[in-house]
């Protein structure tokens, strides 16, 4: 009793640059539209941190290659505090949150090798399930096809604020100049790279967050799915 894609499955792709808001809206709408979540960034944060922990240059995609060869595992576990992160068996979802393995994230999405890896593990979670799905690709490469296609974006200032009170709510130290400063290089780096870069796909929507609330957002986007 498999659906078929194309026939059954509702497909939503949420992409958009760092700080837009785009997994804290991701979750609350497929909640709403009672989808699987996917959080695909969590995916890259993930590589990162192993890349981190092994000594491998997250840059060098030959050395990624052959750690992603040697066997990684990366799934999603539903918790009562929300989405876990686990990698090879492991919660890592606290240790992959910082910022310094978010810009080894982004250095290893830059990477030809990973993406493909991860890209493939993306599809095929999504086959036969209504998933809603975020990252920065997800409409343009992940999921090509999907019913309903947003890009979410607000202005460095606005991005640099927002990550700046979620890591101090975690008791991180955030110094407002440096985040601004990284979301900025995260950004040139996203848009820039050579596989799969940051862009809005020709058909998604595009909604500016610097002034909503996350349920304002939520209630943008079931509105233009129709279902508000």
């Amino acid at each position: 009793n498999s659906k078929t894609q194309e026939e059954t499955d509702m497909h939503v792709a949420i992409d958009g640059p760092s700080g837009a808001g785009k997994s804290t809206v991701a979750r609350r709408l497929a909640r709403e539209l009672g989808c699987v979540y996917m959080d695909t960034g969590a995916m890259y944060r993930a590589v990162g941190l192993l890349a981190h922990r092994l000594g491998v240059d997250d840059r060098d995609d030959e050395a990624l290659s052959r750690m992603l060869d040697a066997g990684v595992e990366i799934r999603a576990a539903l918790a009562p505090e929300g989405q876990r992160t686990l990698l090879n068996g492991e919660d890592v979802e606290d240790q992959i949150r910082t910022q310094e393995i978010g810009m080894a994230a982004s250095n290893v999405a830059a990477c030809p090798s990973v993406r493909r890896a991860l890209v493939a593990m993306q599809r095929q979670a999504a086959q036969g399930c209504d998933v809603v799905m975020d990252g920065r690709d997800i409409g343009t490469n992940v999921l090509p096809r999907a019913e309903h296609k947003f890009f979410l974006t607000a202005s460095p200032r606005v991005r640099a604020q927002r990550r700046c009170d979620e890591l101090r709510a975690r008791g991180q130290a955030a110094e407002f100049d440096q985040i601004l400063r990284e979301v900025q290089e995260r950004d040139e780096q996203d848009m820039n790279r050579k596989e799969s870069p940051l862009v809005r796909a020709a058909d998604a929507v595009e909604v500016r967050t610097d002034d909503l609330g996350i349920d304002e957002v939520v209630q943008v986007l079931l509105a233009l799915m129709g279902r508000a």
